[in-house]
């Protein structure tokens, strides 16, 4: 039996991001191999987080910059190490390499941190992004620690491209893994265009591209409501759920203007499958949106951007909706697709074709899994195919194994003071 250790940025909620419900459903695929798996974290547990007894998953809280997670990581002597995020790479990843050197180290990106970054550099200054902003010191840390790792999980296929073509990243290095959907246990049926009402948003308020998709929609929700009442519709309102919303969001609920702050939503198929639009002018961003995939799912035909629709289908013509860039645009999307049930029931009728084609868990969950026990089985030549990945292992994360031991003992000697202090 192989045993699985994770190791979490954050603890999975898969109610309050997609990047939660994707560390879920990646969990349950080890679990489903039969495998150990055992989940930790650095970070403070959360009300909204899964319950992983019911999974039948360990876990555990572990330390930054602690020894002791050299004597776990030891003990448990995991076949394979998740790190979520690069971040987690950086901190615990010449640990894993120094007391468990055979196991296979994977990382999984949820989206690269880089591209969004640097995208939401160039939102704020109000200009297209350049090379100066994606080859960032962000990027170089984040590229590093694909490097360093046996395979990267991208979510992207557009991700999969940049990290060939412009990071020159081989692809022995990346396994593109998009979403893993069960589609034999979505929705068969949903609500008719005359069953649903109202636009909606949803995302974590945490994140910053959903929290300045929120803002964008403050600006353009009065335009759409004008167009709606103009043509007879006086009841349309814009309901806008996640999790976490700061005191900055709820400030901005208005129900004389419709412009709803519903925040929690305890069941988000139940929020989308009531709703007629969902609206997601998303101006940066990176990997796939959980949110449009989610309305898919629930049939419900959504508006979005470039940058939201990136990655999630081949061909743009077909997305169960509108893309739209420009303001007009999405203003007179949003109109139509409310007020015109043909166009709303042409765009309904993408999903499944969508979601079988890129987004079936019984096809890209196996693929995942037969790529581990190919790269466990030949895992010393395929170290040997990746110098970089060596030099970098060698150098490069010498200087974040040393910052780490520095703080351990200046922790020490602080604890040791303390102690002295109150005796």
């Amino acid at each position: 039996m192989l045993s699985v250790l994770v190791i979490g940025y954050v603890w999975p909620e898969p109610n309050s991001s997609a990047a939660g419900s994707h560390m879920l459903s990646l969990l349950r695929l080890y679990k489903q191999q039969g495998w150990e798996v055992t989940f930790a974290s650095p970070a403070q547990t959360t009300e909204h987080m899964i319950n992983l007894d019911d999974e039948g998953i360990a876990h555990c809280n572990i330390q930054l910059n602690s020894d002791c997670f050299d004597q776990f990581v030891s003990d448990l002597n995991p076949n394979i190490v998740m790190f979520d995020r690069f971040m987690m790479e950086e901190q615990f990843g010449w640990r894993v390499e120094k007391n468990c050197p055979n196991a296979l180290r994977i990382l999984d990106t949820e989206d690269l941190q880089c591209l969004r970054n640097a995208r939401h550099q160039a939102v704020k200054q109000n200009r297209d992004i350049t090379l100066t902003d994606l080859y960032s010191d962000l990027a170089k840390r984040e590229i590093a620690a694909i490097y360093r790792s046996d395979l990267s999980l991208i979510i992207s296929d557009y991700e999969t491209e940049l990290l060939k073509n412009q990071f020159s990243v081989p692809e022995q290095q990346f396994h593109h893994l998009p979403f893993m959907l069960n589609l034999d246990k979505l929705p068969h049926q949903v609500q008719s265009f005359e069953e649903r009402t109202h636009f909606m948003m949803i995302g974590n308020f945490r994140h910053a591209p959903n929290w300045d998709s929120v803002l964008e929609m403050q600006r353009l929700w009065p335009q759409i409501r004008q167009h709606l009442k103009e043509r007879g519709e006086t009841n349309a309102e814009l309901h806008i759920w996640g999790s976490y919303p700061p005191p900055k969001a709820t400030a901005l609920n208005n129900p004389k203007t419709g412009f709803l702050i519903k925040g929690w939503a305890e069941d988000a198929y139940d929020t989308f499958k009531s709703a007629r639009v969902c609206l997601a002018p998303l101006r940066f961003g990176a990997g796939i949106k959980g949110k449009l995939l989610d309305a898919m799912v629930c049939g419900t035909p959504s508006i979005t951007t470039s940058i939201g629709s990136e990655g999630m289908l081949s061909d743009p013509s077909l997305w169960p909706g509108a893309i739209a860039d420009s303001d007009d645009a999405f203003i007179e999307a949003a109109v139509e697709l409310y007020l015109d049930q043909q166009a709303w029931q042409r765009a309904q009728q993408n999903n499944k074709a969508l979601l079988k084609d890129r987004y079936d868990g019984c096809q890209t969950g196996p693929a995942l899994i037969s790529r581990i026990k190919a790269l466990l089985e030949s895992l010393e030549q395929h170290r040997l195919q990746n110098f970089t990945g060596a030099m970098l292992n060698h150098h490069s994360i010498k200087s974040t194994q040393y910052m780490s031991q520095w703080i351990t003992a200046k922790n020490k000697l602080e604890s040791t003071l303390e102690n002295q202090e109150k005796s």
